[in-house]
């Protein structure tokens, strides 16, 4: 008899249109995008006309910055279409040629505006505070405040015009891993539980770790390590030389380290960096009884990294088509509001979305906004996942609040930074959990939502507080001058897997081998946020379902918001001080509450 042919990944052209997004709200036509992409160019020259006359006056400066904005943002137009054509297929390389173009101009561009800092901060302060006092500034003021914040970070312009240079070169690393992981890797084949030969691919990982057969998940788990194992020099060169780039960068600007220079542009002390780490470190036991839970629930006689992901309730089966999972996602954000649920139904239904994998698409998900163009979504949905359904929630939390803040926000303070945006995509997810359990047809079903709140929290809060302080510590090496070296990658997050899996949990060797697959590494001191952000929306969807008009306002208010004040003092607005403890305290007292839950009910 022979073997079931193997499901293949489509081509991009294979993929139907209507399953891909519409970028025509950025631009019409590749000729459209190459008018605005040599309307910059011939544009780069004017910021030479503002060097030496910013301290004239308030008005000169107004003029710059009137400048500054409309060239800022027809780039930022100009550079999302090119990085969302290249996210289709990274092997296509008419897209990365596209992709590359840009990147020279905005280099160009940042050479050419090298000035502005220093020039601006050069200005005496109190010759600075009475422009800043001139009507004719009061559209940027608050932008400018930022800047001068600046004054001990900012160099001469010629060291600017320096640092300016090295952008493409400081961005070799990140681009290497991602052809090396996108594009050049290759996992083979392998049976899944029916029998049937699937690629093994970053899309279908999870996907075979979700298979209620154990010899499945560890053979995927195995295969998929063992091309990792035979890259992992290159990818620790790779990873090293992305550390170093951020500790030479931070030096440079005269930081204390990598995490302070990380942290300063939100206003961030870090202390909500360190605050987290100890508050999930005093929470691990709980963390180790509720994987213990797994191991008994699913008669276990040991537990390995490929046991996390597949459901204790392998019995019960969560199936959404696309229109599906859309349907579940609306549903549970009725609470918002008609205006929030109708656009997103709107852009859900119709093209914001690039729904399914292809060969060579990004792996994962993500969701991309713009001030001019539409909030666009990349998936890499799978019908059977009930992850992807949680996945696509989150990325409209996203999208969502890229739609309210540009609506409700000038261009230089629609962009709201990435600590409050997790804020929004993780509020979502809460929603969703709660109208999943409120709507749960039995004690199996309400354990398995259990289960995944379980897995979800763990995820975003304990595993990417693990993946924080191995960023952490990594990066204090490399300040201390200790070498970034397979091995030293390896023991270091050897010791952090021990500590976050406990001592009862089976560490495979291949394990070690995650730090060398993260993406979010190569934008250093990201992944906190996720946790921050995860613990902020437990506390505020919890203020929204239990509260009234006045709560869902604040919310809603916090998602027009922006980057118009600090992220603290948004989140604050909206109901939660992050600043202190206790909202990752309640959180991890609810996965500890959810997790007894589980163990009752089971």
């Amino acid at each position: 008899m022979n073997a079931p042919a193997a499901t293949k990944l489509p081509t991009r052209d294979e993929v139907a249109a209507s399953d891909c997004w519409d970028l025509s709200s950025l631009y019409e036509s590749q000729e459209g995008w190459q008018a605005d992409f040599d309307t910059l160019t011939s544009k780069i020259d004017t910021f030479e006309t503002f060097r030496g006359r910013l301290g004239e006056s308030a008005q000169v400066i107004r003029e710059f910055l009137d400048f500054d904005g409309e060239f800022d943002r027809m780039a930022e137009r100009c550079g999302t279409y090119a990085f969302l054509r290249t996210t289709e297929n990274q092997s296509d390389s008419d897209h990365q040629a596209r992709k590359s173009r840009f990147q020279n101009l905005a280099v160009k561009a940042s050479q050419a505006s090298s000035f502005v800092r220093p020039e601006l901060l050069s200005i005496e302060p109190e010759k600075m505070e009475s422009f800043l006092n001139d009507p004719v500034l009061e559209p940027y003021k608050l932008l400018l405040e930022r800047i001068v914040r600046y004054r001990p970070h900012t160099l001469t312009d010629r060291e600017e015009r320096l640092l300016a240079m090295q952008g493409e070169m400081a961005g070799a690393a990140g681009n290497a891993f991602r052809q090396l992981n996108d594009a050049d890797l290759r996992f083979g084949e392998l049976e899944n539980e029916d029998g049937q030969r699937m690629e093994l691919s970053h899309a279908t990982f999870i996907q075979f770790l979700h298979s209620t057969d154990r010899d499945v998940r560890k053979k995927a788990f195995d295969q998929y390590y063992q091309v990792f194992s035979e890259h992992e020099n290159t990818l620790a060169a790779t990873l090293a030389g992305s550390i170093h780039r951020d500790v030479y960068y931070a030096r440079a600007r005269n930081y204390e380290s990598s995490l302070e220079s990380s942290l300063f542009p939100d206003n961030m002390p870090v202390s909500v960096y360190d605050n987290l780490i100890q508050a999930v470190r005093d929470s691990l036991p709980a963390v180790h009884e509720y994987l213990d839970v797994r191991r008994r629930k699913m008669n276990l006689p040991d537990m390995h990294h490929y046991d996390t992901y597949v459901p204790i309730l392998s019995g019960i089966k969560k199936h959404h088509t696309w229109d599906q999972a859309v349907n579940v996602v609306l549903e549970s954000l009725q609470p918002l509001g008609q205006e929030y649920v109708s656009t997103l139904e709107e852009g859900l239904r119709g093209r914001w979305s690039d729904r399914y994998p292809n060969r060579g698409k990004q792996s994962g998900a993500f969701s991309c906004g713009s001030f001019d163009g539409d909030p666009f979504i990349l998936m890499n949905f799978k019908e059977e996942v009930l992850n992807d359904v949680f996945t696509l929630t989150h990325e409209a939390g996203h999208s969502m609040h890229s739609w309210y803040s540009s609506k409700n926000q000038p261009y230089q303070y629609y962009d709201y930074t990435i600590f409050v945006a997790e804020v929004a995509s993780t509020f979502n997810e809460q929603l969703l959990t709660h109208h999943l359990l409120e709507n749960a047809q039995d004690d199996a079903e309400r354990a398995y939502l259990i289960n995944n709140e379980l897995d979800s929290i763990r995820a975003t809060v304990v595993r990417q507080t693990m993946f924080a302080e191995f960023e952490k510590k990594t990066h204090e090496m490399a300040e201390a001058g200790e070498p970034l070296t397979v091995a030293s990658f390896r023991a270091v997050y050897r010791e952090l897997l021990d500590a976050y899996f406990g001592p009862d949990f089976i560490v495979d060797d291949a394990l070690e081998l995650e730090c060398f697959r993260i993406p979010h590494f190569y934008r250093a001191f990201y992944v906190y946020k996720y946790a921050t952000g995860l613990s902020a929306a437990v506390a505020l969807s919890r203020r929204v379902l239990g509260g009234g008009e006045s709560e869902l306002n604040d919310y809603l208010n916090f998602l027009r918001g922006g980057c118009s004040q600090d992220p603290l003092d948004l989140l604050r607005g909206a109901g939660v001080d992050m600043t202190q403890p206790e909202a990752v305290k309640t959180t991890l007292d609810h996965f500890a509450s959810l997790s007894k839950q589980l163990d009752e009910l089971l």
